[in-house]
């Protein structure tokens, strides 16, 4: 073979190699691009199908990817107002039993229409075991429906509707503890008392009542106990709270010696239809209003904050402690004696 020859074979060689690298080089950068791409992809957030969007193109699925709702509205959004009636609808609603997260998705479902749990998770931003959970338990509550296709769809009840299945939840709750009362009792009183020391003797003791349940159930307790004296003193506001809590209508059934001072207006007169009505008297004008307390005999209940309060807010002291109790009568005689009697 000539000089000439092998120079030919050794340029073409060198000319095809040049070319294979170039395209594998090609090659390599992009697989290098793709799997940029697949990593870009799994670090993005997750977008979860919806039940039609196995032939939807890569703007639909975008556009499910993230759905904005009243809850994520900022101040300078058109939708903040409702952002605050939805902050507020959620604090009643605890008043009924539900979570904060409960009543978030409770309140998705009745405003938003039908939702997977997917959609749900996603729109709320709640963890997607917890979401499920959550319309797990809303379901047995019963103010939650699923459907049987797939994926499940879920649905709220109408709030009305809802409310009172809620309501007679929690009345069927008080009727099945009050059923086993006698049960419970019959089985404290089967266990014997362990205490072997002295005799314990009297001590003052105190007690911080919160919300209008714990302080009405105190309230009652002290008046369906035989006394020798009850004695009130409250607000206008406050005889409101008692007409409405039915605190007023045993009263004229006991036969303890009973006071009431109230700062009632004509208006509001029907309180004491109820009562006797020579026990009643009109404070003078120079008393605060925020004063509200009820004495039985040797227990106190003093209300700590006003009636204007809202009624999960409101809180009151009970005591029987002697001084402080002696002191309130001693207030409650002096206004007494300066006041006048509201009705002829």
């Amino acid at each position: 073979m000539t000089e000439s020859k092998i120079n030919k074979i050794t340029s073409e060689d060198l000319h095809n190699t040049h070319e294979f690298n170039n395209k594998t080089e090609e090659n390599i950068n992009e697989r290098s691009q793709k799997r940029s791409d697949r990593s870009k992809l799994a670090n993005s957030p997750t977008i979860y199908p919806t039940n039609n969007s196995n032939n939807n193109t890569g703007n639909n699925m975008n556009q499910e990817q993230v759905e904005m709702t009243a809850f994520d509205s900022t101040p300078d959004s058109g939708m903040y107002d409702y952002r605050m009636s939805l902050e507020k609808l959620k604090d009643e609603l605890s008043k009924f039993g539900l979570t904060a997260n409960q009543s978030k998705v409770y309140i998705y479902l009745g405003k938003y229409g039908s939702k997977t749990a997917p959609e749900a998770c996603r729109a709320l931003k709640i963890p997607r075991t917890e979401t499920y959970h959550l319309l797990t338990t809303l379901q047995n509550k019963g103010i939650v429906s699923a459907t049987f296709q797939h994926p499940i769809r879920f649905s709220a009840l109408p709030l009305d509707k809802a409310v009172w299945v809620l309501v007679n939840a929690e009345k069927e709750r008080v009727k099945s503890l009050e059923k086993q009362e006698k049960e419970i009792v019959e089985l404290w009183n089967g266990i014997p008392d362990f205490n072997i020391g002295p005799v314990e003797q009297k001590e003052d003791k105190f007690q911080m009542l919160q919300g209008a349940n714990q302080i009405n159930s105190k309230i009652h307790d002290m008046i369906s106990k035989s006394a020798e004296e009850i004695l009130v003193l409250g607000s206008e506001k406050d005889f409101l709270r008692f007409y409405h809590s039915d605190f007023l209508s045993p009263l004229n059934d006991i036969e303890s010696d009973v006071k009431i001072l109230t700062a009632c207006s004509e208006k509001t007169l029907y309180i004491f239809d109820e009562v006797d009505k020579k026990d009643v008297k009109l404070m003078p004008v120079d008393i605060k209003e925020d004063i509200c307390f009820i004495i039985r005999d040797d227990e106190l209940v003093f209300f700590m904050k006003n009636a204007s309060q809202p009624a999960q807010n409101a809180m009151a002291m009970w005591t029987n402690s002697n001084a402080m109790v002696q002191s309130m009568r001693l207030l409650f005689n002096s206004v007494w004696s300066k006041s006048k009697k509201i009705f002829p």
